[in-house]
């Protein structure tokens, strides 16, 4: 009873029961599953951010990822004295069990302390209206970093969990679509200085932003 008097309990459960519901329904229809290019071919040189490495995902955690394309890169910013880790992951369908891992589960599970979470909007240069992506602070042992993520899909950035799993539900209905990307970016925290991460990783995004934009498909 106590579950069911949670407004958040409430929300979930209708989401899960649609989200179901959908599936089932368009189960038999085939999906306009898309076909884009190797995140291997993300440009390695932009707007100032040169890669530095391409980080080798374990084998264990691809298989619990279940992702159909992954990214994992360093990049650096000689003129910022910076650096920032870009990891994206594209499913090309959800109907068959495969979804992104929210971060805010899985930074707890790897040993990342959350000492902050909340969102932020960023003006994207050419963009009408700014983005909303989400905040994360974390702590393991004396390292802190900052973390923004968010969910692509068909050019619309998503922050929230619910709100990813609401468009899940309109694009099968409307476009026989599932595809989405999770992109995360991470910056480490120097000299406890948390809002200089932040800053840093800010523009990483206004400088990923529009290749993103070209990479995954609209």
């Amino acid at each position: 009873m106590n579950f069911l008097n949670n407004k958040y309990a409430r929300i979930v459960t209708v989401i899960l029961i649609l989200q179901g519901s959908v599936f089932y329904a368009v189960a038999l229809r085939s999906e306009n599953s898309p076909a884009p290019a190797p995140l291997a071919s993300f440009p390695t040189d932009i707007a100032g951010w040169q890669m530095y490495k391409d980080v080798k995902i374990e084998q264990d955690t691809l298989d619990v990822l279940k992702a159909d394309d992954t990214l994992n890169r360093i990049y650096l910013s000689p003129a910022r004295n910076a650096n920032a880790y870009l990891f994206i992951a594209f499913f090309k369908t959800q109907r068959t069990g495969q979804a992104p891992h929210s971060p805010k589960n899985c930074l707890p599970g790897n040993g990342y302390e959350p000492i902050e979470s909340g969102p932020i909007t960023i003006a994207i240069p050419g963009r009408a209206q700014p983005v909303e992506v989400n905040r994360y602070l974390t702590a393991r042992g004396d390292e802190k970093s900052v973390t923004l993520y968010w969910y692509q899909s068909h050019d619309r950035i998503i922050a929230g969990e619910f709100a990813a799993k609401f468009w899940l539900i309109a694009d099968s209905i409307r476009y026989h679509r599932s595809d989405t990307s999770l992109v995360k970016i991470v910056v480490p925290v120097r000299d406890g200085d948390a809002d200089a991460a932040t800053k840093t990783a800010v523009d990483f995004v206004k400088a990923v932003f529009s290749p993103l934009a070209r990479q995954l498909p609209a």
